[in-house]
C-alpha cells in the first residue's frame, strides 16, 4: 500500500512537502490527533481550518452512528443537504443508503457513516488531494477508535483515497481488500460498491451492488 507521500507522488505533485509546511502550518499539526476521544476529535474538527474548504461551509460533517459498530460506512464528501444538515448521507441517497444497510441486516444507527472530506467542497466537485489530507487524520482515528470489522467504501472517491490507487470502481469491485491506516497496524477488510447517488442514475447497476453488499455479509458473518 501506498503511503501518503508517495500517492501524492503517483498524482504528480512534486512540492508537496513544501506546501503542506505553508498551507496546513507543519506536518505535526496532521499527526496529533491519535490520542483524541470522540469529544475532543469532533472538537477538532468543527474547528478545523487546515484547508480553503473551511471558508465556504455552513458546518462540518463530522460523521453519525454508533461508535461500537461492526460496519463503518465511508463515503466521498459532504454535499449541499449535508452541509446544512451536519450528517451524511441525507435525502434520496441516504435513503437509498439506509435500504442498501437493510439489506445486510443493519438499520442506520447500527453502524458508522463518515466521509473522507469533513467539509462540502464547491459545487460538488472532487477532492483535491490536499484537502485529502488535510482530513486524513481525523478519519483515520475515527476508524480507529472504532475499529469495525469492515468497511464499505461507497464511491469510486472514496475507494480510490482509502486504498491509495487510481483504478477504475468498476474493476475494484469484487474483491476484499485489507485497509490498514497509519494511526494503527491493524488491517481492516474492505469492500468497494457504487455510490448511492450514482445507483439513483444508473439503477441497473443495483445488482452488482447487491453482490457487493452479500460480500459484506459474508466478512461480517464468516460462519453462516
Amino acid at each position: 500500500m501506498l503511503s501518503r507521500g508517495e500517492y501524492l507522488k503517483e498524482l504528480g505533485i512534486d512540492v508537496w512537502v513544501e506546501r503542506a509546511t505553508h498551507s496546513l502550518d507543519t506536518h505535526t499539526q496532521l499527526d496529533d490527533e491519535s490520542g483524541l476521544d470522540w469529544a475532543e476529535l469532533a472538537d477538532r474538527v468543527a474547528s478545523c481550518t487546515r484547508c480553503s474548504l473551511h471558508s465556504g461551509r455552513q458546518q462540518t460533517v463530522f460523521g453519525v452512528g454508533n461508535q461500537q459498530a461492526q460496519l463503518m460506512v465511508i463515503g466521498e464528501a459532504p454535499g449541499a443537504e449535508e452541509d446544512k444538515q451536519g450528517e451524511p448521507f441525507v435525502g434520496r441517497a441516504g435513503q437509498l443508503l439506509n435500504s442498501m444497510l437493510r439489506a445486510v441486516g443493519f438499520e442506520r444507527g447500527e453502524v458508522f457513516i463518515a466521509n473522507i472530506l469533513k467539509c462540502r467542497p464547491p459545487q460538488n466537485r472532487d477532492p483535491k488531494p490536499e484537502e485529502v489530507i488535510a482530513c486524513g487524520n481525523f478519519l483515520e482515528r475515527q476508524i480507529e477508535l472504532i475499529a469495525p470489522s469492515a468497511i464499505l467504501a461507497v464511491g469510486r472517491i472514496a475507494a480510490q483515497n482509502l486504498l491509495k490507487v487510481d483504478t477504475p470502481i468498476g474493476k475494484m469491485r469484487g474483491k476484499t481488500y485489507q485497509f490498514s491506516g497509519s494511526q494503527h497496524g491493524k488491517e481492516i477488510p474492505e469492500i468497494v460498491t457504487y455510490h448511492p447517488a450514482y445507483l439513483l442514475r444508473s439503477p441497473n447497476e443495483k445488482r452488482k451492488v447487491w453482490q457487493d453488499l452479500q460480500a459484506v455479509k459474508r466478512v461480517l458473518e464468516p460462519d453462516q
